[in-house]
């Protein structure tokens, strides 16, 4: 397992350990065997783009996307020319309710993580049409990690906790950060605190108090 920048270095030690190397092997087999969501060279994407040191906000998501040509490593995003999902649509609502901005019909967020957003999701592969079916395989030990790692930094992060899911993540985020927690903007539950939640204008005020570039939202 490969990344290109020092996340390469920052995880080495995970990468090495049983419970990495067996995940590799079932990984291994899946992918032989079944059609397994994102392709095995985009599942470490948004660490590819994102490095370590340039991170500055995470967001978490659950598991990649179940549908042909959905997944390609970040979390929330699709390709560009594919049919923006339901959770990404209301992101997209909650933008231009908070910001005034117009979104496009792209839903590909690498602008986003080129900015030194990691768009992280939980568990980081899944199989067609079945999800959550990688659910406890070791991913989420996985992810922790890189929670715990980046909690360590001595530069203020902005963690954006959507959903249940991702607020578990928080007792491994020192107060050193920032959290900023809602609901998940499924429409099961974006009604229930995350319309309205203005994360978006929040983390850019964060940013500027942080004497840091803000992120540019617009897609």
């Amino acid at each position: 397992m490969y990344i290109d920048n020092d996340w390469q270095e920052i995880l080495n030690k995970e990468f090495s350990k049983e419970y990495f190397i067996e995940l590799m092997a079932f990984l291994k087999y899946a992918y032989d065997n079944r059609t397994i969501y994102p392709d095995k060279a985009d599942i470490f994407t948004a660490f590819n783009l994102s490095s370590y040191q340039d991170t500055k906000v995470v967001i978490l998501g659950q598991d990649p996307y179940h549908q042909y040509h959905q997944a390609h490593g970040l979390a929330f995003s699709v390709p560009e020319g594919e049919k923006i999902p339901p959770s990404l649509n209301n992101i997209y609502k909650e933008i231009t309710d908070d910001l005034g901005i117009a979104m496009s019909k792209n839903g590909n967020l690498t602008k986003w993580a080129q900015q030194g957003i990691l768009l992280l999701n939980t568990i980081l592969t899944v199989e067609e049409g079945k999800p959550n079916s990688h659910k406890e395989i070791g991913w989420e030990r996985f992810t922790d990690e890189v929670i715990k790692k980046l909690s360590e930094k001595d530069d203020k992060v902005i963690f954006i906790l959507w959903g249940n899911g991702a607020k578990l993540k928080s007792k491994y985020i020192s107060n050193n950060h920032y959290k900023l927690m809602a609901a998940h903007p499924s429409p099961l539950s974006s009604y229930r605190g995350f319309f309205g939640c203005k994360h978006f204008s929040k983390t850019n005020e964060i940013l500027r108090s942080l004497n840091k570039k803000e992120i540019d939202w617009k897609i």
